[in-house]
């Protein structure tokens, strides 16, 4: 019997709506990954227009993500719900028929806007209609599916460019999600239950969605765009210090004012909140980073076509899965050190892929990374849905949606990071003289192995704290609701 036949029917189509927005969203962020060499040859576009095309849906899923979490709170998920999922849907189609860069890049920009409003409800939705064992099951449902979509990603977009042809591919694998995303509105639509009875009774904080949202987008934007001299790199790094610094002192004010700030007092006193948080985001960035960097390794280092680079990952997904379904087990037994374990492997796992990739022979070199690709997999299963329920279970209710949103801001921002600086470090390498792509890729496995090993460093540290306010495994610190436990349905 598997997690999902536990809960009653009602709340069943509650995941299953949550679990396809999952897979839709995050579907379509990863397939174009394998079809970035194709898109830009297709449509001839620079090195800046590419980099805005991979990172700036990045860039707007996080910006979007507190604030939806935030009227989510409010007014209701369904509506928003709705809505960013519509706009996903729709801007996908205009990307796929762009005939300019500039085209793809504002399309990509509304389309995660669109992912990250779905998102912050998706969250939200599984902290209202679930409490304790099945909240901690729910969640780990929905990462499960997602970081399983996200692995499929590459094997799907190299299969259809293989069978399409390049033009025609890359467009199709922007396609693929338009068939996703219209069932899953016809499922939300139905199943979605309609706002809670208490929702609009609390105030949206606009200075702190502005406050946060500069944030993200002064931290984000310099690793999309890098800057052109040092005085650029000051000013941004001035401002992202401003800006972080004003959050807290607009919070206060604002909670001796009477309001209900954007960020629960709970969050920002919660040190399991930021330490969780933090592994959330060296492993999230550190994934998507890796991840990119293997991809162009196998298209340019060893010049494997779309398709045969995609079976490479392939197994990553395959090992996700299977790890996730097993992680809950270890979870009972060994509670959050399965978290530890986890990143553990993953470590080893980018330290055997970077030797692999300057040791092995060339022939064998696709299956050795493919067996690393394996372990990596299995590392994500065992610690994305533990540490995202282990984070999550410190948020109160009436702010689900705003916890939710921070911790998928703080990965979007961390991905942003990683991606540019990982990818900078393979293609810096790549072009020295004496250098070639297989030294690139070890130096930019080290690079990511060495993040994942602070996030280890934090989970290890996380794991030998004691709070008052924590429960046992899996149990949600601060659930307000008096019924917590029964199977209500009603968000």
């Amino acid at each position: 019997m598997t997690a999902a036949t536990r809960f009653d029917t009602g709340r069943r189509r509650v995941i299953a709506v949550c679990m396809a927005a999952g897979t839709t969203t995050l579907l379509d962020n990863s397939v174009l990954n394998i079809a970035i060499p194709v898109l830009r040859s297709s449509l001839n576009a620079s090195a800046t227009e590419v980099q805005w095309i991979v990172a700036g849906y990045s860039l707007s899923f996080g910006l979007t993500l507190v604030p939806g979490g935030r009227l989510g709170d409010v007014h209701g998920r369904k509506m928003f719900f709705l809505a960013g999922l519509a706009t996903f849907t729709a801007v996908g189609v205009v990307a796929a028929v762009a005939t300019h860069p500039w085209t793809v890049i504002a399309a990509r920009l509304l389309q995660g806007a669109g992912a990250g409003l779905v998102n912050s409800q998706v969250i939200g939705t599984i902290q209202d209609a679930f409490s304790g064992q099945d909240r901690a099951r729910a969640l780990g449902l929905y990462a499960v599916t997602s970081g399983v979509a996200a692995a499929l990603g590459p094997p799907l977009g190299g299969t259809l460019i293989a069978a399409a042809g390049p033009d025609l591919g890359w467009r199709l694998t922007l396609l693929l999600t338009v068939p996703f995303g219209l069932a899953t509105l016809v499922l939300a639509v139905r199943y979605l239950p309609p706002p809670r009875p208490n929702a609009g009774h609390t105030g949206l904080d606009p200075v702190g969605l502005v406050l946060v949202g500069a944030l993200a987008l002064v931290v984000m934007v310099p690793f999309i765009q890098i800057p052109s001299n040092g005085a650029a790199v000051a000013a941004w790094a001035a401002a992202g210090c401003a800006v972080a610094g004003l959050i807290p002192i607009w919070q206060r004010r604002f909670t001796r004012a009477g309001g209900r700030p954007l960020l629960h007092p709970s969050l920002l006193g919660s040190a399991q909140f930021a330490l969780g948080t933090a592994v959330a985001m060296a492993q999230f960035g550190a994934s998507i980073a890796g991840s990119l960097v293997l991809t162009m390794f196998l298209q340019d280092g060893l010049g494997l076509p779309a398709v045969a680079a995609a079976a490479v990952t392939l197994p990553s997904a395959v090992a996700m899965g299977i790890s996730s379904a097993l992680a809950w087990r270890l979870v009972r037994r060994i509670g959050r050190h399965t978290v530890t374990l986890g990143l553990a492997l993953g470590v080893c796992s980018l330290l055997a892929s970077g030797l692999a990739a300057l040791r092995a022979p060339a022939d064998a070199l696709p299956v050795v990374l493919a067996l690393t690709q394996f372990c990596a997999g299995a590392a994500s299963g065992l610690t994305v849905s533990p540490n995202q329920a282990l984070v999550l279970r410190h948020a109160p209710r009436e702010a689900a949606g705003v916890a939710g949103g921070v911790l998928q801001m703080s990965q979007r921002i961390a991905a942003a990071v990683g991606v540019s600086a990982v990818s900078g470090v393979y293609l810096h390498t790549a072009a020295r003289a004496t250098a070639d792509h297989r030294s690139a890729y070890w130096h930019a496995s080290l690079t990511c192995a060495g993040v994942v090993a602070v996030a280890l460093a934090v989970s290890t540290l996380r794991g030998g704290r004691t709070d008052t306010d924590v429960p046992g495994p899996l149990q949600p610190a601060h659930d307000t609701n008096p019924r917590a436990g029964t199977q209500e349905t009603h968000l």
